[in-house]
């Protein structure tokens, strides 16, 4: 048995992992989805001074509050972010680190220093606006998603909070380096704010070689949200992990 846990991207919440929930819990494992503070079911909590940390936080208080141990941590798009610092800080407690089409930072990013400064200026320019802070969510045709699935996303989607945008990410490669990890990359559409990370996965100098051995990448030919659009072949890729 394995202990998933499970953490959404921007503008989402555990509402997204619905459709692999499931299928973790039926194959004999114990799952749990995160929602992070200020979107989601808890969007009523948004308020100006949320930042990395609070998310950071958000994902150690599930782990410690589920008594998981050997956790199997799936993390998607923004929240690489997270799953860095918490395998940087808590090695010991994972037994993989999943990267979900998601962000690879480098020590002293921030999430915004991977994306071109067309994205970041608007971002930080929405959030700035903002009276809480947040910036509002991209239609999900971005995100490689059509009819049925296209129109539950955007229904469910919330602004995500503007400061963990901008906040830097300090954080030890030689520990992330101690976790198993795994990046699967959604290629059918490639989503352009991941392209960094994607050129990232695969370069053996990597945190100045710290990615390298321990790291495997899988390809996925689904768009960004394959937890909605393909949460079959998620699941398959997922158990073949335990």
């Amino acid at each position: 048995m394995a202990n998933f846990l499970l953490v959404h991207g921007a503008w989402h919440g555990a509402w997204c992992w619905q459709r692999v929930l499931p299928g973790l819990i039926q194959a004999g494992h114990r799952a749990h989805a995160v929602t992070l503070t200020g979107v989601g079911e808890r969007a009523h909590l948004l308020r100006p001074d949320i930042d990395l940390e609070t998310h950071i936080q958000d994902v150690m208080a599930a782990m410690d509050a589920e008594e998981m141990d050997d956790v199997v941590l799936v993390v998607h798009s923004y929240a690489g972010m997270l799953g860095t610092a918490v395998a940087a800080r808590r090695p010991q407690r994972l037994q993989h680190l999943v990267y979900l089409d998601a962000v690879l930072p480098k020590p002293g990013e921030s999430w915004s220093s991977t994306h071109a400064s067309a994205t970041r200026n608007a971002r930080i320019a929405a959030a700035h606006a903002d009276p809480l802070n947040a910036f509002p969510a991209p239609d999900p045709s971005v995100f490689g998603l059509s009819d049925v699935d296209h129109a539950w996303v955007q229904r469910r989607q919330t602004p995500h909070p503007g400061g963990p945008y901008t906040q830097v990410l300090d954080f030890d490669p030689l520990q992330v380096a101690r976790v198993p990890r795994t990046f699967i990359n959604c290629t059918e559409p490639p989503l352009g704010t991941i392209d960094i990370s994607r050129l990232r996965m695969r370069d053996p100098k990597f945190w100045e070689g710290a990615w390298l051995p321990g790291s495997q990448v899988i390809e996925m030919k689904t768009g960004h949200d394959p937890m909605v659009n393909d949460p079959d072949g998620l699941l398959k890729l997922l158990l073949a992990l335990t």
